[in-house]
């Protein structure tokens, strides 16, 4: 790649403090926005002409699953409990290292063809290295961790001893964060309390803030999953978390659609992040988050796709086009403006992953992580409100290019850094080969 680009007669969504909407030019030197005006002079070592574009920030999706989008459309009109039991936990258990390969590759080209550059990934319980491998191949930006499970009825495939699932995590930590030139950073990965011994939590969270990274986990889904942790802990999940000490801004938990008044205060208190998935919470019949009352009360909410068998896909705009509407008839018409959804799936996300000085704005001095949207579709025009088009309009098919590090991943709709036709080649042998697994 050449050491400067310059993306010229671009319509630019800054996301910056002040919401800066404008048509100009982005300079980008090596993997870094260097500059940003309406005229820059040419002269550069390539020029690209943006003038049927919105270039936005590159989308962040805080909560996914890459090892499940082989599972996707295996595992539908099931609760959460009985989906994982039923589905979900036999389906990982037999993730082989090529299984998971495949996986993974087939949700980044999922995630990066529609724009998204940066994700908050849990991963399995076993072969987690593919997930890293993956990763960097890719040229995603990503924070990503093996899922923890020491505790409770779990297949023999995924049920592991506390301090093995303590130092295999310390193991890939030690291996992959920071890798990619910082791109990949690691994050700490307790499935949910559910799943966990009271040990592995404490000892988790102690290593997360040691290393300065993510503790990321599930916390407050469903009904049943709150019945489980009163009987066991004797409080509410939110409460379980402030107990053992965990409470803190790198504590990023999905869901939290089942929450009394005390957890939303704690929530507040203590700048934990909620990682909204609309899609999910409605397969899954789990309920619908209160995020407008949790913006009101200054609680930080960013918002991702989960994984491809509950939602079933990893579309960004599926996800900020649900997070406004499904409000509306609750809290009335003028709740959760498209505005509002942007801001999650982009600056907000940074925020919750404690990378807002790197990326989530379009601002000199930041990574040039850039998602390019084509602008004249009929399904889109005309428009006045740029959010609005953005979340309500538009498709994932409208992204024609993408950009992460300054480098192109997605050109013309085709994927750079990923085979999709080898892909499509593998996935029936490899999908049958996870349905007959019996443990």
């Amino acid at each position: 790649m050449p050491d400067k680009i310059l993306i010229k007669n671009a319509h630019i969504v800054t996301m910056n403090s002040s919401l800066d909407f404008f048509k100009g030019d982005i300079l980008i030197n090596s993997s870094r926005i260097e500059n940003i005006s309406e005229n820059i002079p040419g002269n550069e070592n390539e020029e690209f002409d943006a003038q049927d574009f919105l270039v936005v920030p590159g989308f962040i999706q805080t909560h996914i699953h890459l090892c499940q989008t082989l599972f996707r459309n295996l595992a539908d009109d099931l609760l959460l409990l009985d989906w994982l039991k039923e589905k979900i936990w036999p389906y990982e258990s037999a993730h082989n290292p090529e299984t998971l390969r495949l996986s993974t590759q087939l949700g980044l080209a999922e995630l990066l063809k529609s724009g998204t550059t940066t994700i908050l990934d849990m991963g399995t319980v076993n072969h987690q290295d593919v997930i890293f491998e993956e990763l960097i191949k890719s040229g995603i930006r990503a924070f990503a961790g093996k899922t923890m499970m020491d505790y409770g009825a779990i297949p023999d495939g995924l049920q592991e001893k506390t301090h093995n699932s303590i130092d295999e995590s310390v193991r890939l930590l030690k291996k992959w964060d920071g890798s990619a030139d910082g791109r990949i950073r690691y994050a700490f990965a307790p499935r949910f309390a559910v799943s966990s011994t009271e040990e592995l939590l404490r000892e988790t969270g102690r290593l997360a803030h040691e290393h300065k990274t993510l503790f990321h986990t599930h916390s407050s889904e469903n009904l049943g999953e709150l019945e489980l942790i009163k009987k066991r802990f004797g409080t509410r999940n939110i409460n379980v978390f402030e107990k053992l000490g965990l409470a803190g801004k790198n504590l990023c938990l999905a869901h939290c659609i089942w929450l009394d008044e005390e957890e939303k205060q704690i929530l507040k208190d203590h700048d934990i992040r909620v990682l909204h998935c609309p899609s999910s919470n409605l397969k899954l019949g789990s309920g619908i988050a209160p995020i407008p009352d949790y913006l009101k009360r200054g609680i930080h909410v960013s918002i991702g796709a989960d994984g491809a068998p509950c939602n079933n896909n990893l579309d960004i705009f599926t996800e900020m086009r649900l997070a406004a509407l499904i409000q509306k008839p609750v809290h009335g018409p003028q709740t959760m403006p498209a505005l509002e959804a942007f801001k999650m799936a982009t600056i907000n996300g940074a925020e919750a992953l404690g990378i807002e000085n790197d990326t989530g704005s379009i601002e000199i001095g930041k990574k040039a992580d850039l998602t390019f949207i084509k602008l004249n579709q009929v399904h889109s025009i005309p428009f006045d409100n740029v959010y609005s088009k953005i979340v309500y309009s538009t498709h994932a098919h409208d992204v024609e290019h993408v950009m992460i590090d300054g480098n192109w991943i997605v050109k013309d709709k085709k994927l750079l850094t990923i085979d999709e036709e080898q892909i499509f080649s593998n996935i029936e042998s490899n999908v049958k080969r996870i349905q007959s697994y019996k443990y």
